[in-house]
């Protein structure tokens, strides 16, 4: 029997996980398959061991592991099959499969789109987006909201979209808001590459407010959230795991 096991980055801000968990009822209510369970890498319970745990007190035989991660950095590449690799020790008969984070991928960018789409202001050719990143220390990172800028600016034609990060690479976020703000851009769109609600968001937030008054239009947009295209997303994610044959 399969299992869904959805890994969630994890907040010590409640209406993050909640949002986490409101989403994967949204996936669970799109994909049929009789297990399906929600666990965080970190910062908050359950964890990833007892996700496996779970699933395989369901009577699961094999386990597709789903990451809701934006990128392809640490938890990805380390934390994730590390976690995996104790469970399968505890739970050597079960199979488990593992997907890959959204990455950069069409439907991202379309997601930006429709979150730029939500401000009154139009995004023309006296606009640019600034695009601000988590940040981390692998260099994935910084390649992958390249790569996503320039989607960006192909498919909407913006003049300029710059990138800036919340930790652990350059540009920072002050950077980020200095070069928008000396551009001669009559239109800023703000759009951080987030996921969830939380401290970070926070950040964006007050930074923004602290900003000096200018003629500058200034338009922070939601954070991508658990949009609906996502979902898409997983369930194609789901279709092309369930044929995988090799295990964790």
């Amino acid at each position: 029997m399969e299992a869904i096991l959805y890994v969630s980055h994890g907040s010590r801000v409640p209406a993050a996980r909640r949002e986490a968990a409101r989403f994967v009822e949204q996936c669970k209510a799109a994909i049929d398959i009789p297990i399906q369970e929600l666990c965080f890498v970190e910062l908050a319970e359950p964890d990833i061991a007892t996700g496996v745990d779970r699933c395989a007190a369901q009577g699961a035989t094999r386990v597709i592991v789903i990451p809701l991660l934006l990128l392809s950095a640490g938890h990805a590449k380390q934390d994730i099959p590390a976690a995996l690799k104790a469970a399968k020790q505890r739970h050597p008969s079960l199979e488990i499969v593992c997907g890959a984070p959204f990455g950069v991928h069409d439907a991202m960018i379309d997601i930006i789109i429709d979150r730029i789409g939500e401000q009154p202001a139009p995004l023309d050719h006296e606009s640019m987006v600034l695009l601000i990143g988590r940040g981390s220390s692998d260099p994935d990172t910084k390649r992958d909201i390249a790569a996503i800028a320039r989607r960006l600016q192909e498919k909407t034609s913006v003049p300029h979209v710059d990138v800036c990060f919340l930790a652990a690479i350059r540009p920072t976020l002050d950077e980020g808001f200095k070069r928008a703000q000396a551009s001669i851009y009559r239109r800023v769109f703000i759009v951080p590459y987030l996921l969830f609600t939380g401290v970070l968001m926070k950040t964006v937030e007050r930074k923004l407010q602290a900003m000096p008054v200018s003629d500058q239009q200034w338009h922070l947009c939601s954070y991508l959230g658990y949009h609906p295209r996502l979902v898409t997303l997983i369930q194609q994610q789901v279709q092309a795991l369930s044929a995988a044959k090799k295990g964790v």
